[in-house]
């Protein structure tokens, strides 16, 4: 059969390694898809760099557009990242009739609608598995491995960069600020580390997978998202004494009156799964009415574990490269007319149990002051612990677990003790999952 001609757009780390695992394994492909696949151009910065792969025998280009117009190309893969040259290149490879294949999950968060209909137009298909925890493969267990089922609930750590953060501070007892320089040198953080610390990386993700998990549109503007760059490490040592580690999770669950998609911190009890992730590893817990709960883990980030998922993409394509649209995998995993838009809850409609620290004078009768304004919200109260007084100190921290409750609720109640003489400073507020 003829050979299947690919043109990746940026010779990086997550390109050099797509290349050079379809060179090493070229055979065993050749096996799998019937065919053989070749890299056969490349777009790159500079002509000069090293690479990780080798480029004698590909054509390589300043010009990404020469790729996406070169008429033997069949597939495109892109990996420039960023939304705006991206989707130009996409659309333009899309119009020209080409397949492509995108480890970009802000162009898929921000412009996957507009994406797969014009590739549902031209009768090609986008993949991406590779845009969400790299070499995990979770989109594909969504989409098809769990196709059977009613899907409740998803919950991940897919931002190495914020485990890395986290588990740093836990363990070794580091500040926030202390690690990410750290994190920065390692290479797990860029510069400008804004994405990963404040969840917007992680929103990006979240926002993928539960549209494949719900069958929805893809929108992002309507992920609530909050980072751990206020997270402190008294709060991530006071979880420890409770029984809980915080992790900064993305979460999408539904319910008859609607969606939750939320980023954010969050304490898990010690012993689930989830909660032994650590360090730059990626997880994904998702909850299926038939199967219940399932746990994905590896590799989130990498030049080979994220290439695993590009190649992968690219044999999917080459087996039903001929086929109608009809015949593959939907892009959402549900038929193009089935995505229906269900609400989004807001932060205010939020249930979940929270942890609850304040900084209240050290005197009688506080805590029965503080407790009865839970009690006026009808919010019950799971556990309760006051920490010794610091030390030239004339305050003490007081710590609530709630039960279940709505956050609109919660967030009344909080308002009314900060405005108590007693209460020294601005509560500090973290959701509790336990993902029973």
């Amino acid at each position: 059969m003829k050979a299947i001609k690919v043109g990746i757009l940026g010779l990086g780390t997550v390109g050099g390694g797509t290349a050079l695992v379809l060179q090493r394994n070229a055979n065993e492909i050749s096996r799998r898809v019937g065919r053989p696949v070749h890299v056969t151009m490349a777009s790159v910065r500079s002509l000069d760099s090293q690479r990780l792969c080798d480029c004698s025998q590909l054509t390589l280009t300043q010009d990404p557009f020469e790729i996406v117009n070169a008429p033997d190309i069949d597939i495109v893969v892109e990996l420039i990242g960023g939304d705006t040259v991206a989707k130009d290149l996409v659309l333009k490879a899309i119009e020209n009739k080409k397949h492509v294949v995108t480890a970009n999950k802000a162009l898929i968060a921000l412009h996957g609608n507009e994406i797969f209909a014009a590739a549902e137009a031209k009768n090609v298909s986008v993949s991406y598995e590779s845009a969400v925890a790299g070499g995990i493969s979770i989109i594909k267990a969504i989409r098809e491995g769990l196709a059977g089922n009613k899907i409740e609930l998803l919950a991940g750590i897919i931002n190495g960069t914020g485990n890395f953060i986290l588990t740093e501070m836990r363990d070794k007892g580091r500040t926030f600020d202390d690690v990410l320089v750290e994190a920065q040198e390692l290479g797990y953080a860029e510069a400008d580390p804004t994405f990963d610390v404040e969840g917007i990386d992680a929103a990006h993700k979240l926002t993928i997978l539960a549209a494949i998990a719900f069958g929805t549109p893809l929108q992002f503007d309507k992920v609530y998202t909050e980072g751990i760059s206020k997270l402190s490490l008294i709060d991530v040592g006071y979880a420890e004494e409770l029984g809980y580690r915080i992790k900064h999770l993305g979460i999408a669950k539904a319910s008859d009156d609607g969606l939750e998609l939320r980023v954010h911190p969050t304490l898990i009890p010690e012993k689930r799964l989830i909660a032994n992730v650590d360090g730059v590893m990626n997880a994904v817990l998702v909850k299926g009415d038939a199967v219940g709960n399932t746990m994905h883990y590896g590799a989130g980030a990498g030049a080979e574990p994220t290439a695993s998922a590009v190649v992968a993409d690219i044999l999917d394509i080459v087996r039903t490269i001929d086929a109608p649209t009809s015949c593959r995998v939907p892009h959402l995993g549900f038929q193009p007319a089935e995505i229906k838009d269900r609400p989004v809850k807001t932060v205010e409609q939020f249930e979940s149990a929270y942890y609850l620290r304040f900084d209240v004078s050290d005197i009688a009768g506080v805590m029965s002051k503080l407790s009865s304004q839970f009690a006026d919200q009808n919010i019950s109260i799971e556990g309760i612990a006051q920490k010794e007084p610091v030390a030239g100190q004339d305050f003490v921290s007081v710590i609530f677990i709630t039960q279940r409750t709505n956050e609109g609720q919660l967030d009344r109640a909080i308002a009314s003790i900060e405005a108590m003489d007693e209460v020294r400073a601005d509560a500090i507020k973290i959701r509790v999952e336990h993902f029973n």
